[in-house]
C-alpha cells in the first residue's frame, strides 16, 4: 500500500452532508429543500453512505423515514465534523461583515438590543448595524435580516438560538402612584396588559396564588408601551424584570410583589441553521446576548 493511501472508510463529504441535514430534519424531503436537491437524490446518497458502512442508518416507512440507533449515534460525530469544517473555513477565509440587519420585537430591540450596540460598535466601528421592530411573527419574513428575536421556547427545527435572558414578569408601577389607591391597595389601581403570546395577569395570578384582578382598562401591543403608560402613572403592568432593569434602578418603576412569575418562553437571538458563523458573527451574537 502507498504511503498516501487510505485504508479508512472515510465516506464522501457530500453524502455526510445530506445525512446529516436528513438526521436533524427528520425527513428527506425537508433536507432536499435545504441542500437544493431532490428527494431522489437525496435517498440515493443515503443508500450509498448505508452500503459504505454496511449498516442501516434510516428506516423507511410508509409516511417518511425514521433513524436507527446506528444512525442516532454517528448524527453527532458526523454534526461535530461538519461544523468543525464549516469553522475553520469561516475563520480563515471570511470576509469582515460590513452590514448586519437584526431583528427584533420594538420592546426587545429599544431595551436590550439598544444598550449593547454601543460595545459592538467599539468592537466593530465599521460594522453598519441596522435594527428592525417587528410587531408579528409573519414580519420576520419581510425583514429578511441576518439575525432574529423570536418569543418561544427555543425550540425552532430550522433556526439554531441564543436565549437573551430568563424572562421574569412582576407587578409594577409608578413611584407614588400606589398613594392613590384606595386603602393603598395597589391591586385597585388601573390594570395595563400586552396583547400577544406573553404570560400575563391571569397566570401572575394563578403562579402566585392570587386572587384575579380587576379586567385590563388599558391594553397595548408592545411591552415598552405599556412600560412608558405605567411611567407616566398610568396604572400597574407586569415589568420584565430584565428590561425595566433601568426604570427599577432609577426609581421610576417600584415592584409591588415579591411574588414573580417565571416564563417558561422567552426572548431568543436566532439565525438559520446550517449557516456559516464568521468570527464578526460571533463576535456580534456574544455581545447581543450578554447579561449585562
Amino acid at each position: 500500500m502507498g504511503a498516501t493511501e487510505r485504508s479508512d472508510p472515510l465516506p464522501p463529504l457530500e453524502w455526510l452532508r445530506v445525512f446529516e441535514a436528513a438526521g436533524r430534519l427528520g425527513n428527506f424531503t425537508a433536507a432536499a429543500k435545504e441542500l437544493g436537491l431532490t428527494q431522489a437524490a437525496i435517498s440515493q446518497r443515503i443508500r450509498h453512505l448505508e452500503a459504505r458502512l454496511n449498516t442501516r442508518l434510516f428506516l423507511r416507512l410508509a409516511r417518511g423515514v425514521e433513524m436507527t440507533a446506528d444512525g442516532e449515534a454517528y448524527l453527532p460525530h458526523v454534526r461535530n465534523a461538519l461544523d468543525a469544517i464549516r469553522r475553520g473555513t469561516a475563520d480563515l477565509f471570511a470576509r469582515p461583515r460590513t452590514k448586519i440587519t437584526i431583528a427584533a420585537p420594538a420592546s426587545v430591540a429599544a431595551l436590550w438590543l439598544a444598550p449593547r450596540i454601543g460595545k459592538l460598535n467599539s468592537l466593530r466601528p465599521l460594522l453598519q448595524i441596522s435594527v428592525l421592530a417587528v410587531h408579528r411573527p409573519s414580519d420576520f419574513e419581510a425583514a429578511r435580516a441576518d439575525l432574529e428575536v423570536r418569543f418561544g421556547n427555543g425550540d425552532w427545527p430550522e433556526w439554531d438560538s441564543i436565549q437573551l435572558y430568563e424572562e421574569v414578569l412582576v407587578p409594577s408601577c409608578k413611584a407614588g402612584l400606589v398613594g392613590e389607591a384606595p386603602d393603598g391597595d395597589w391591586r385597585q389601581l388601573p390594570i395595563i396588559a400586552v396583547s400577544g403570546p406573553r404570560d400575563g395577569w391571569h397566570e401572575w395570578s394563578t403562579a402566585s396564588g392570587e386572587a384575579p384582578l380587576n379586567q385590563p382598562l388599558l391594553r397595548f401591543d408592545s411591552l415598552i408601551a405599556a412600560q412608558n403608560a405605567a411611567i407616566a402613572g398610568a396604572g400597574v403592568f407586569l415589568a420584565s424584570m430584565v428590561l425595566a432593569r433601568t426604570a427599577f434602578q432609577s426609581g421610576a418603576l417600584v415592584k409591588l410583589s415579591e411574588n414573580p412569575l417565571v416564563m417558561n418562553s422567552g426572548y431568543w437571538l436566532t439565525w438559520p441553521r446550517g449557516r456559516i458563523l464568521y468570527a464578526d458573527d460571533e463576535a456580534i451574537i456574544s455581545t447581543l446576548t450578554c447579561d449585562g
